[in-house]
């Protein structure tokens, strides 16, 4: 298996993906201040250089437009020429092969204007049936299915079929610590992308996320793993043939390496929790155990 990781400004990090480049499918990013799934965490100018290291290395580069929401600009001639500025800047120099999204219109305009790169849509569309995909199969080459199907064998083999007969790709997000179904999703990736202009504001709230309220229980945790949807890194080999890569959550997690080895090793290195984006390690630990 090979894997879409995302990068994050950490030496260590960009060290371990030049050393496993053999199991880099690309890195993912999110270019400057550009809204996505992740607050952004560094300048461009370090950004670029990091980059660049791994464009040197070979390792494909895959840029991301992921953000649930984009506000006002989402359909404005400023937005597209940004993005098409932003893609144009990278692709140059053929490192960049691909673009994630979760606009069906900024789908449309990357086919349309950059034929060569391919255009995968987010698991934040949560596309989980052939329907799903069929919809939109003229504005995407590939899809992230919705995780909460990642257990299913089933269920995948038969999405997979339909990709391979209709020649897109299918690519599965590994180590989600969200929860199944969680009734708060659309509603946290949307404050997430806009959280530049939230931190601005005089807040009267905060929101961490439905997840934390619900483990903060105690006969939550105990049910924790059937209400979650990652795949174990001993289960990577039972998913060979299924997917053309896993992504791997790392633009935020404390230990991006530790992630992609036990991932690229088959076993988990140290608590489940610690694997995954959100990381819940922190409520696991008065447990006692780490694991289901």
């Amino acid at each position: 298996m090979v894997f879409s990781v995302g990068y994050q400004p950490d030496l260590a990090w960009m060290d371990e993906l030049v050393l496993r480049r053999a199991s880099i499918h690309d890195v993912y990013f999110a270019f400057g201040a550009m809204p996505s799934g992740r607050f952004p965490l560094t300048d461009a100018d370090r950004q670029l250089e990091d980059l660049g290291r791994l464009a040197d290395a070979g390792i494909p580069l895959h840029l991301l437009f992921n953000a649930n929401c984009y506000g006002a600009r989402a359909l404005s001639k400023a937005f597209f020429t940004e993005v098409g500025e932003t893609i144009a800047r990278f692709a140059a120099d053929g490192s960049l092969t691909g673009v994630t999204t979760t606009s069906p219109v900024l789908a449309r305009f990357v086919k349309t204007n950059f034929p060569d790169l391919e255009v995968r849509a987010s698991v934040n569309m949560e596309i989980g049936t052939i329907e799903g995909m069929e919809y939109l199969a003229e504005s995407f080459d590939a899809f992230y299915l919705k995780r909460e199907l990642n257990r299913d064998l089933a269920a995948v083999r038969a999405v997979k079929a339909w990709c391979d007969a209709h020649g897109k790709k299918l690519y599965l997000l590994a180590n989600s610590g969200c929860l199944n179904f969680c009734s708060s999703h659309v509603f946290h990736d949307n404050l997430v992308a806009h959280e530049a202009e939230i931190a601005k504001e005089d807040n009267g709230f905060a929101f961490a996320g439905t997840c934390w309220a619900w483990l903060a229980k105690p006969e939550n945790r105990a049910r924790w793993y059937a209400h979650t949807n990652f795949i174990e890194p001993e289960r990577v080999v039972d998913y060979e043939g299924l997917c053309t890569a896993m992504k791997l959550a790392t633009r935020i997690n404390s230990h991006p390496v530790r992630i992609l080895e036990s991932y690229a090793a088959g076993t988990h290195l140290g608590p489940m929790q610690a694997l995954l984006e959100p990381n819940h390690g922190k409520l696991f630990e008065q447990d006692g155990k780490a694991t289901r």
